[in-house]
């Protein structure tokens, strides 16, 4: 179970967010100023600090820089007043995760903090390179090492990479690394799911707004441009920008400058902008569903990931890597997988990629009820694919049984890419997959998919 620590001097702040973060599996402690949440610090494991920015004593800013002095992979998060956007901006140059502004939406805290726990799990399992292992990455097949030989090429220089693959083959990772191997290294990476973000709100979510801009607007906030200045702005699914946003993203590659929403004022910036897409963006532009001249902007470096399926030689290695990651989170003592387990996953095909194996590794650790996956483990929790090896009992079924299995397993398998896709945000998800709400919350109850 994954330790937050939540630092306000506010009563009912900390006892909503302790409740909050509790119901979504966290062990959670709390402090009510910085000077207690570093004596928490010292001797608690925490993998994630949610602070508020203004408090009596030791602040948050104060907190944030003995965080970064002491314990350098532990991500803070702020949250702040609106009032106070200004110096949350500052805390984020400063190395902050993230920031909220109060009243905060709780799937948004559920988002940055998912994102904050993985960050830390991959700083504290190793960042540095080893076999197998390229940063957070791993993988030593041929195709990966062209991969780290080109992230070694262009991380230095400023110009913009595009990155395709399909959905959970790691681009998020390639961006981090192009940033971490940069001499950007030390400023902030922010990313922005372009298919996660409500168009109306895509122009200020970019590039900010000021107060009075819309209803709603009550204070000046910076954009991601802004909190990205001196760093990289990583766009992910950058496919799903919206034509308008394309012709504004165009101009401030080409400029360096843009207005905030409502504002006069052009604001300078300097980003390295790294995107990623899963969609074919040199055939979407001719057919007019992407400007072409964007397309061409962004793809001055193309880095193509390949698929699970393309690399089967680096799965025993990353099988490795989730066993031991869901051992120590489940406080299971899995083994491993038999031989014959193992060879079976080299013949799937894997159309979820690295996710997939990750969450089929999950469930195995968490279910298996020996210390060794064996075949049939993977039988009885396989989800995906019609192509897996697993097929005797399913070929021997009547065919309105078989086609309900595989139906219900693409089902699942969609409603995963959606949930992923929307950074588990059931609302947007359910809207993604135009069912309601409710629908996709019986489903995912259905398939083991509720978070607890």
């Amino acid at each position: 179970m994954k330790r937050v620590l939540i630092v306000d001097d506010e009563p009912s702040i900390r006892k909503v967010l302790q409740a909050h973060l509790q119901r979504d599996g966290y062990a959670v402690e709390t402090a009510v100023d910085g000077g207690e949440g570093i004596e928490k610090l010292q001797t608690t494991l925490f993998h994630a600090v949610v602070t508020d920015l203004q408090m009596p004593g030791i602040g948050g800013l104060e907190l944030l820089a003995w965080c970064r002095q002491h314990q350098p992979g532990l991500p803070v998060i702020i949250i702040t007043a609106f009032g106070s956007v200004g110096s949350a901006v500052e805390a984020i140059k400063l190395g902050a995760h993230d920031y909220l502004t109060k009243p905060f939406d709780r799937d948004e805290l559920k988002a940055i903090l998912r994102k904050a726990v993985a960050t830390e799990a991959a700083s504290a399992q190793g960042l540095s390179d080893g076999p197998g292992r390229f940063g957070a990455i791993i993988g030593q097949a041929p195709s990966m090492k062209r991969i780290y030989a080109l992230i070694e090429k262009v991380a230095m220089s400023p110009t913009t990479v595009l990155i395709t693959g399909e959905s959970g083959t790691g681009k998020e990772l390639v961006a981090r690394a192009l940033h971490d191997r940069s001499e950007r290294a030390g400023a902030p990476f922010i990313t922005v799911n372009c298919g996660a973000i409500p168009e109306n709100l895509f122009e200020s979510e970019l590039f900010g707004h000021e107060k009075g801009a819309f209803t709603g607007a009550v204070a000046r906030k910076p954009g991601r441009f802004e909190l990205a200045d001196g760093g990289t702005l990583f766009l992910d699914e950058v496919g799903e920008l919206p034509t308008d946003l394309q012709v504004k993203l165009l101009r401030v590659l080409q400029e360096r400058s843009f207005e905030r929403v409502g504002g006069v004022e052009s604001i300078q910036v300097d980003v390295r902008l790294v995107a990623a897409t899963n969609r074919d963006l040199g055939e979407a532009s001719q057919r007019g569903q992407f400007r072409t001249d964007l397309y061409y902007r962004l793809n001055v470096i193309p880095l193509q990931l390949p698929p699970l399926r393309d690399r089967v030689e680096d799965i025993p290695l990353l099988v490795e890597h989730f066993v031991e990651r869901f051992n120590e989170r489940l406080g299971r003592q899995i083994r491993g997988l038999s031989p014959e387990a193992m060879r079976s996953l080299g013949t799937w095909s894997w159309p979820g990629n690295i996710r997939e194996l990750e969450n089929l590794m999950e469930r195995a650790v968490l279910l298996c009820e020996e210390d060794l996956v064996g075949v049939e483990d993977l039988h009885g929790m396989a989800t995906l694919t019609p192509s897996a090896p697993i097929t005797g009992e399913l070929d021997a079924m009547p065919l309105k049984d078989f086609v309900r299995v595989h139906t219900a397993k693409l089902e699942r398998a969609r409603i995963v890419t959606a949930l992923d896709a929307e950074a588990s945000n059931v609302t947007r998800a359910a809207r993604r997959l135009g069912i309601s709400r409710k629908s996709l919350q019986t489903k995912m109850k259905d398939y083991g998919l509720r978070e607890t």
